[in-house]
């Protein structure tokens, strides 16, 4: 099922590698974070080259709601507790500032980018909006304490963020790729040190920018246990009542909203990649029960990936790859983080100081409790003995009947019927999948 976006703009296309190539910097990954990456590398001056299995925005991009907003749920008390004021409040600018750059970009494209209040709310814990209110208060950001008048149920409360935005993604991305040195249907098969072997030749590089939703790189950083992957779903409805805004709740398996023209995405049903979750049949009761007037013109779902304390991994790689450096772990919020992540390694391949890289290390503790949660499931997959299993590591993989997919708890590899790969950390079809 395509989402709105790729229903409403048309694709654009670039060739596959015909050749062997050099470049000082190799992206690998045509989502929003690669394409941002090769936008600024090529606008600083730096030799760059951008290659995409398939088609550029073909993955999880084009399935996103598309908020941008440094509002990424109730982060920022736990933040503050966590880490301190200091990192808090940097992280809120590193975002902030990505929102700014949208703004500019956007006003060159025709990719009906508006500014909109995001909201944050509570079913039943006025407290934890209080808490957040305050948090971001600390930090300097005006926020306020709204009831969320607009959602068609009552809320504890919501914490209400003025001057955030939405737009049409493809509009934007296809705007901006146009010109950049991108190869599609160009699969990267194996990486040596400054060598990439492709489905069409060879790429020499200097630095590696590795930008494929989850790292493809096993041996290093760790990545199977600092991130699990998160299903969400999403419907759009004609004729249901302007929300005026855009809202989330502060729940993992809550309801988002936002319009879109005259149509509005109503998102949620989620659940962990591999799980049992309330998928699309959440959303269409839903609406039938508080938007009984409307109709479903489209839906879609996407997946992201989740890391261990809420913030992205950008940066080095490892701390034995000095040359290759990743974006991953956008935890819902790729709009603007991909944008962050483009400002910090278009310095971090230049040898530049950024003044966020410290905040986003790959490299920081994965001593929290979601590494115990990830490695159970990893050990459950494991042990679990059914057929088929995931070829990225081996887990059991698990009939997801909302889609007819075959799906991986442990770290969000999908399937179709017949095998062929939806979703990353896997990167071939199934062949036991018949």
């Amino acid at each position: 099922m395509n989402s709105i976006w790729t229903e409403t703009e048309k694709k654009i296309h670039f060739s596959s590698q015909k050749e062997n190539q050099r470049t000082d910097v190799l992206i690998i990954g045509g989502g929003i974070a690669g394409i941002l990456c090769a936008y600024k590398l090529k606008n600083a001056g730096v030799d760059c080259m951008l290659t995409e299995a398939s088609e550029i925005c073909g993955g999880i991009t084009k399935n996103t709601t598309a908020k941008i907003t440094f509002q990424h749920g109730l982060i920022y008390h736990k933040m503050i507790r966590r880490f301190g004021e200091d990192k808090a409040r940097r992280y809120a600018e590193a975002q902030s500032g990505a929102i700014d750059e949208y703004a500019r970009l956007c006003q060159q494209t025709d990719c009906n980018f508006e500014k909109r209040d995001s909201y944050v709310y509570s079913l039943d814990d006025r407290q934890k909006i209080e808490k957040e209110v305050s948090a971001l208060h600390r930090i300097g950001v005006k926020a306020d304490f709204s009831d969320a008048g607009e959602l068609p149920f009552k809320v504890a409360g919501a914490v209400r963020v003025k001057d955030q935005a939405q737009f049409h993604p493809l509009r934007f991305l296809y705007a901006i790729a146009r010109d950049l040195p991108i190869y599609e249907h160009t699969k990267v098969v194996e990486l040596m040190p400054n060598k990439a072997r492709t489905n069409h030749g060879e790429m020499t590089y200097k630095k590696l920018i590795v930008a494929t939703h989850f790292p493809m790189l096993n041996k290093h950083g760790l990545y199977p246990l600092k991130l699990y992957q998160h299903r969400s779903y999403v419907i759009a409805l004609k004729g249901a009542q302007n929300a005026n805004g855009m809202y989330v709740d502060e729940a993992d398996t809550g309801l988002s909203f936002r319009n879109y023209g005259d149509l509005l995405l109503l998102g949620g049903g989620g659940h962990r990649t591999g799980k049992k979750g309330g998928c699309w049949q959440e959303l269409e009761d839903f609406a039938r029960k508080h938007y009984p007037n409307a109709g479903i013109v489209g839906k879609w779902a996407t997946q992201d990936c989740m890391t261990l304390d809420d913030i992205p991994y950008i940066g080095q790689y490892s701390k034995s790859t000095p040359d290759v450096f990743v974006a991953a772990g956008f935890n819902k919020w790729g709009m603007t983080t991909a944008m962050v992540a483009a400002d910090i390694l278009c310095d971090l391949v230049r040898s530049k100081a950024n003044p966020y890289a410290e905040i986003f290390s790959p490299s920081r503790t994965v001593l929290r409790p979601q590494l115990a949660v990830n490695a159970f499931e990893s050990v459950v997959g494991l042990l679990t003995p059914t057929v088929p299993r995931c070829p990225h590591l081996g887990c059991a993989l698990r009939y997801n009947r909302a889609e007819h997919s075959w799906d991986c708890s442990c770290h969000g590899s999908r399937f179709t019927e017949r095998g062929k790969l939806i979703n990353n950390p896997a990167t071939e079809d199934h062949r036991g999948i018949r």
